[in-house]
């Protein structure tokens, strides 16, 4: 293992604050199909627990055969030269704004200080090494072992010690509440895209999670501008740019990939307090008469035509919304993405009219059963409002990319 004398301190760069990066892309997540290809040691707990999509958690009674259970990446305590570090594959390749290295319960036992390296293997897919290593990854990985001689040696023809360094070293804080959140800013310089990323424990302890939030980046010059592909989806660059209210679960799961696995894998409001005691249907529409709504604002990965929409309750049984309304617009201005949040600022387009919805369910909506709205100048920005309050597990919106003439 590669020995540094690194000056521990913390980046020059004002931390960011949590809502800074509630609307950006973990990278890293499991969900997107995030591995870990190598660690050095995961005696206590593996590594592949860094990447889980659910908050960590503390089992005070639970133990295994190796010591306590910890939800997270923790090694032994080492007695021999070195550190520790592990290598990753990202899900999504992407532009890297910030990092939260979370110690969450690892009070006694954290990881003092990390360092994190990146590179982009977007073009070398053929690295033999790299092969192998992916070959091997799994979701889970075992506890209670370390990098054999021959594993160390394939690892380190990677030769990640040499990737662009992200986060220089820096000192963390322990896993109490206020001080797990290790949220540390990457240099504009040193965004990437990135493929694989290099996490180095100096010398060892436990990480509960590692987020790597930024940007998905995606290469739209190649592709048909016939092909029908949900435009909105994570793995095609779409994100949240803002919401009013994500109590209990995030709206940033809406364009994840595949069906919800739990309801917590959706987007999902707090009950409206302004609700009437007694509800009315408009006896026009056969639609709730309600005064509140939620909604959220997601940008799409490329400007394009909406053709079809699909709303997808999964899960939300007695909780999903009464209807939905689907929005778009075209808009020019991401530094100042502000006005889309605000009512009024700007002209949104009905994409798709408010339609009921029903219970745990995929519903499908297109052009040519005349539900949805043909705009053929195309949207880049889509405002999902649902009434009055509930939970919509994922958005689809499939449609073609204007051709690349057409500004994104």
């Amino acid at each position: 293992m590669h020995a540094q004398s690194p000056i521990f301190q913390r980046p020059p760069m004002t931390p960011p604050t949590p809502a800074q990066v509630e609307t950006l892309t973990d990278l890293a997540s499991a969900a997107y199909g995030s591995r870990v290809l190598f660690a050095t040691d995961e005696w206590f707990a593996p590594a592949s627990r860094l990447l889980l999509p659910e908050p960590p958690v503390f089992l005070a009674d639970k133990f295994t055969s190796f010591g306590k259970w910890m939800d997270g990446w923790e090694s032994r305590r080492k007695r021999t030269p070195g550190h520790d570090w592990c290598v990753l594959a990202l899900g999504l390749r992407g532009a890297v704004d910030v990092v939260d290295v979370d110690t969450a319960f690892f009070t006694g036992n954290n990881a003092p200080r990390v360092s994190i390296q990146a590179a982009d293997f977007s073009q070398s897919g053929s690295d033999a090494t790299l092969q192998i290593l992916s070959a091997k990854a799994t979701p889970e990985r075992a506890m209670g072992v370390c990098a054999s001689p021959e594993e160390l040696r394939l690892a380190e023809q990677l030769k990640s010690h040499q990737w662009t360094e992200i986060v220089p070293p820096t000192k963390l804080g322990p896993g109490y509440a206020e001080t797990r959140h290790n949220l540390l800013r990457v240099p504009p310089n040193k965004r990437g895209p990135w493929t694989h990323v290099r996490l180095n424990m100096f010398p060892d302890g436990g990480i509960a999670r590692l987020r790597v939030y930024g940007e998905v980046v995606v290469d739209w010059t190649q592709g048909s501008t016939t092909k029908l592909l949900d435009l909105v989806s994570v793995a095609h660059g779409g994100k949240v740019v803002g919401f009013n209210d994500a109590h209990y679960g995030h709206p940033r799961n809406l364009v994840a990939p595949g069906r919800s696995k739990t309801m917590a894998d959706g987007w999902e409001t707090a009950r409206k307090v302004t609700r009437p005691a007694i509800l009315k249907a408009d006896p026009k529409t056969g639609l709730l008469d309600v005064p509140g709504k939620d909604w959220v604002v997601l940008k799409l990965g490329h400007l394009g035509v909406i053709q079809q929409v699909e709303v997808d309750t999964n899960h939300f049984k007695g909780n999903f919304p009464e209807s939905c309304v689907v929005y778009g617009t075209r808009f020019y201005g991401d530094d100042d993405e502000d006005k889309l949040l605000k009512e009024g600022a700007i002209k949104w387009e009905v994409v798709l009219p408010r339609v009921k919805l029903e219970a745990h369910k995929q519903q499908y909506f297109s052009v040519t059963d005349g539900k949805v709205n043909l705009i053929p100048a195309g949207v880049n920005y889509v405002k999902l409002e649902m009434y009055p309050d509930g939970g919509i597990s994922r958005l689809r919106l499939l449609g073609h990319k204007l051709d690349a003439a057409a500004r994104l």
